[in-house]
C-alpha cells in the first residue's frame, strides 16, 4: 500500500528547514554591532546588560558584556538601531540611530556614568565609521540611493558598474532564451564576468554554468546592496572578481508601499530625415512599459511582518527596412533598365 504525505506535513518540514537555515546562514545576509563598555575611569564594566533595538520594527536583542567589557550582537537585519547599556550602580546609557549594513560591523563603544539605573544618558556624538574588523574594499548602496539613482530599464545588475574597476562586456551577450532576466556581463578588475559571486539574502544567486545572476530583483524590493571588489571574506571563496550581496526589504511596524510606471513610446521619437521624412515612412510603432509596486507592514507589531513586491515589463518594438519592388517591365521579363548584360551561364 502506497503511503502519502500530507501537505501540512510538508509545510511543517519546510518551516523547520527554513528556521534551521536562518541560523546557519552566512554573515553576508546580516550586519552586527560590537563595542566595549567602560566606567568613567576607563575600566571595563563586566556583566552589563546590552539591549539592541530595531527602531523601525521594535524588535530587540539582548546580551551582556564579558570579562573585558566587550559585547557583540550578530545577525542583525540592515536597519537603524538603538543600543542601550544597563548596569548596576550606573545610569542607563544609550546611542540612537546606529546604522547597520550588510556584511559589516558597526562599532559602538559607550562609557557609563555613576548614578541610579532609573536615570538615563543619551550619547549624541557621531560614531566612528572607520572599519577595524575587516580590510575589504566595497561600495554600499542604501535604500534611498537605490530608489534615486537613474538605472536604465531598472536593471539591478547595473549597480555593479557604479563601483570602481568595472567594465561592461560589449559585443557579446547571452541569448535571450538563456538570460530572460537580462543579466549584464560585467568585468571587475579585469576578471571574467563569471568570477563575480551574487548573493541574495544569503543564498547563492549565480548560475553555475552561465556565470550570471539568476534572480534579477525588483529595485523596490532591495534594502541594501554591497559590492566588494577586493579582499572579501574567505566565505566567498569561489569569487575572483567581485562579490555582490543584496538584502531584500521586510515589513515594519508601519505600512509602507510604492508604485511605479515607466513607458517609452515610439510616437515620441524623432524621425530620421533621410528615411522617415514627411513624404516617407513614419516612425515604426512600438511601446515599452514597465510597472509594478511594493507593500509591507506589520502582521503582529514588534514580532511578525510581511513584504511583497511585483514588477512586469510589456514591450512590442517595431522596425523599418528599405527594399525594392520590381517594376511592371521587370515582372514581364524586360530587364534592360538594369544596364547589366544578362546571359545564360
Amino acid at each position: 500500500m502506497r503511503k502519502s504525505v500530507s501537505f501540512g506535513g510538508l509545510l511543517v518540514l519546510a518551516l523547520l528547514c527554513g528556521l534551521w537555515a536562518s541560523r546557519a546562514s552566512a554573515q553576508a545576509v546580516y550586519g552586527s554591532i560590537a563595542g566595549t563598555v567602560t566606567d568613567p575611569q576607563g575600566a571595563a564594566v563586566v556583566g552589563a546588560k546590552v539591549i539592541v533595538r530595531d527602531q523601525n520594527k521594535g524588535t530587540s536583542t539582548e546580551t551582556t558584556t564579558n570579562e573585558s567589557g566587550n559585547y557583540s550582537v550578530t545577525h542583525l537585519v540592515p536597519d537603524a538601531y538603538t543600543v542601550r547599556i544597563e548596569a548596576q550602580g550606573f545610569k542607563g546609557t544609550e546611542a540612537k540611530d546606529v546604522i547597520v549594513n550588510v556584511d559589516t560591523s558597526s562599532r559602538v563603544d559607550l562609557q557609563v556614568q555613576l548614578g541610579s539605573a532609573s536615570e538615563s544618558v543619551e550619547v549624541t556624538s557621531e560614531l566612528p565609521q572607520l572599519k577595524t574588523d575587516r580590510a575589504d574594499v566595497a561600495t554600499t548602496f542604501d535604500t534611498k540611493q537605490i530608489e534615486d539613482l537613474p538605472i536604465y530599464n531598472r536593471n539591478f545588475t547595473t549597480f555593479q558598474l557604479l563601483s570602481p574597476g568595472t567594465q561592461r562586456l560589449n559585443g557579446w551577450n547571452h541569448a535571450a532564451s538563456e538570460n530572460p532576466q537580462g543579466s549584464q556581463q560585467i568585468l571587475t578588475n579585469g576578471q571574467h564576468f563569471a568570477g563575480t559571486a551574487f548573493e541574495l539574502d544569503g543564498t547563492d544567486n549565480q548560475d553555475p554554468i552561465l556565470g550570471i545572476i539568476v534572480i534579477n530583483p525588483n529595485l523596490d524590493s532591495i534594502n541594501e546592496v554591497k559590492i566588494t571588489s577586493q579582499d572579501y571574506d574567505a566565505e566567498f571563496g569561489k569569487a575572483i572578481g567581485a562579490v555582490v550581496t543584496s538584502q531584500t526589504k521586510s515589513g515594519s511596524n508601519d505600512f509602507h508601499g510604492s508604485i511605479f510606471d515607466f513607458q517609452r513610446s515610439n510616437s515620441n521619437f524623432a524621425k530620421n530625415p533621410f528615411t522617415q521624412g514627411l513624404d516617407k515612412a513614419s516612425v515604426p510603432g512600438g511601446n515599452w512599459n514597465q510597472f509594478g509596486g511594493s507593500v509591507g507592514g506589520p502582521i503582529i507589531k514588534n514580532k511578525l511582518f510581511f513584504f511583497a513586491d511585483y514588477q512586469a515589463t510589456r514591450s512590442h518594438v517595431g522596425g523599418s527596412s528599405k527594399d525594392r519592388i520590381p517594376t511592371a517591365a521587370e515582372v514581364g521579363g524586360d530587364l534592360s533598365a538594369w544596364n547589366t548584360p544578362i546571359f545564360d551561364p
